[in-house]
């Protein structure tokens, strides 16, 4: 009798301590730059992914578990991201990481979680190179739900080339890894065309005055001006304009839309375009919800999103890491990756519907045809192009085909 009374007391025990532990949380690390220059994409991503993950815990969680985020401020920097992900790894034991806003983080960063073979899903970091740094490996355990710059670069360029037929233009790109990989992408795309930039310019980080690499493209002849930069310095680019009396079109990386460029360029930065995954506008009823409760909840100023690209990315890259751990039924790294690589299930987003949207050579979730133009108006970004904005409504599809017929 004694011995029963044992043996049902530890497979009590046992049974207890099984529920605790499948009732543990799942951590997912979130990594981002939420001070400095590039906070408005950072806190605006953090935000995203916080909405998508209240919502998922209130329908239950993934696998009966809730999802628990881990969240660190890199500050942009590469070694402060290094230490993050070491973090996450080692003492938080987080399942996936989300997040990188800077590309020159999360290439610093992500060698990390491939040798801990940990899923890194990047939602706004767009440095062509980043889903490839590992693709001669066996396991690529790097993905991202944001358009890299070999979609954006000849976005710009068809944009400023093609449909509003400049010939003379200059590059102003900043001095980081995502600036001179953009501009090494811009010029291959002009070179397509049979053009070479008229001045290519360079600036830093903190810089205030750009007098000197405007006098230089506008000395050249430049009817138009590309950039590709991550912080508040591109409206220095649009005020250095206005204090020259030199006004011609700036069409850049899609981070022109970021509050710190709308709200310090002022008027000065009205008709800047850029290619944008996601608009502040209610176009069907999904992405009408994912606004209603974004600024239901975090009350941003003016009820505009400091940066909505980078809060629908965010948003939509925990609903992805979501299906996929519900699909592996598992919370382990190779099980995650490969569910990745082949979600049976659609994912509804709020910048498209995810169906397929990875394989096993193809990290990237989005193609050429989903980003439009926006353009800065009255201190937003609202639709640059009139068909853009009559067809908002139709969710565009991943079509890898698309990226080819852009390139060409």
């Amino acid at each position: 009798m004694q011995f029963r009374f044992k043996h049902l007391a530890l497979a009590s025990a046992i049974a207890l301590s099984t529920a605790a532990f499948a009732a543990d949380p799942i951590k997912i690390g979130v990594d981002g730059p939420f001070t400095g220059g590039s906070s408005s994409m950072g806190v605006s991503m953090r935000d995203g992914v916080r909405l998508a993950t209240e919502e998922i815990n209130k329908a239950g969680g993934v696998l009966g578990r809730q999802l628990q985020l881990v969240e660190r401020d890199d500050e942009a920097k590469n070694e402060r991201g290094v230490q993050i992900a070491q973090e996450f790894i080692n003492k938080e034991k987080v399942v996936a990481a989300v997040g990188y806003i800077n590309t020159g983080v999360a290439l610093a960063s992500q060698r990390f979680f491939q040798e801990a073979k940990i899923p890194v899903l990047n939602n706004v970091a767009t440095g062509s190179i980043i889903t490839k740094q590992f693709e001669k490996e066996p396991e690529n355990y790097v993905f991202r739900n944001a358009a890299h710059d070999s979609i954006q670069a000849p976005m710009i360029v068809e944009e400023a080339i093609t449909r509003r037929g400049y010939k003379k233009v200059a590059i102003l790109a900043d001095s980081t890894n995502y600036g001179q990989l953009g501009r090494e992408d811009l010029e291959k795309a002009l070179k397509s065309k049979g053009i070479t930039a008229v001045a290519v310019e360079k600036f830093n980080i903190k810089d205030v005055d750009m007098t000197a690499q405007l006098l230089k493209a506008k000395e050249a002849g430049a009817e138009a001006v590309l950039t590709y930069g991550i912080g508040p310095e591109l409206a220095q680019i649009a005020n250095g304009m206005t204090k020259l009396g030199w006004k011609v079109p700036i069409v850049g990386s899609w981070t022109l839309a970021m509050a710190n460029f709308i709200d310090n360029a002022g008027p000065g930065g009205d008709g800047a375009r850029m290619p944008q995954t996601f608009i502040q506008e209610p176009t069907t009823p999904k992405r009408k919800a994912f606004i209603d409760n974004f600024v239901k909840t975090f009350k941003p100023k003016n009820n505009r999103m400091d940066s909505p690209v980078s809060a629908a990315q965010g948003y939509d890259s925990i609903y992805l890491l979501a299906a996929a751990i519900k699909q592996a039924g598992s919370t382990d790294g190779p099980k995650i990756k490969a569910a990745l690589e082949d979600l049976k299930t659609p994912v509804e987003g709020v910048v498209t519907t995810y169906d397929k949207p990875f394989s096993k050579t193809d990290h990237d979730a989005i193609t050429a045809n989903i980003p439009v133009f926006g353009e800065v108006k009255g201190g937003r970004v609202v639709y640059a192009n009139a068909e853009d904005q009559k067809n908002a409504a139709k969710v565009q599809l991943k079509d890898p085909a698309a990226n080819a017929a852009l390139i060409k």
